[in-house]
């Protein structure tokens, strides 16, 4: 399967997708105009990739800012892991956030409560 990379812009993270290592990486921003159009290609991605994962999942997540619509998507994509968990396969969420960075902690902890998989907040500096 091929790894899915989308570059960084002023309003869209980076994407590092890879199906050989299990890990995949979004990092930066997320302010799309249309979240929909964006985050589908990751949903895409990933279901394609549930048909033949690794044996772990590692899904690290780094936001530096992410707006309302985003946060849904960002919901909506960790679902499709508590869905694969659910079906006995093996994932991990990882979500950095600054040490000062409140908002981003605080919507890591939000979802480390209705995410039934395992879920670490990581502070970096």
């Amino acid at each position: 399967m091929k790894e899915l990379v989308i570059e960084k812009t002023v309003k869209t993270p980076y994407i590092n997708f890879d199906a050989e290592s299990g890990i995949l990486k979004i990092i930066g921003r997320s302010i799309p105009e249309n979240p929909e159009d964006f985050y589908s290609k990751l949903f895409d991605w990933v279901n394609e990739y549930f048909k033949s994962p690794q044996n772990e999942t590692l899904v690290n997540v780094q936001l530096e800012y992410i707006n309302s619509g985003s946060s849904k998507f960002i919901l909506d994509f960790f679902n499709l892991f508590q869905d694969y968990k659910s079906k006995g396969n093996s994932c991990k969420i990882n979500w950095y956030y600054e040490e000062d960075d409140e908002a981003v902690l605080e919507l890591g902890k939000h979802y480390q409560t209705i995410i039934d998989v395992p879920f670490k907040l990581v502070e970096i500096y």
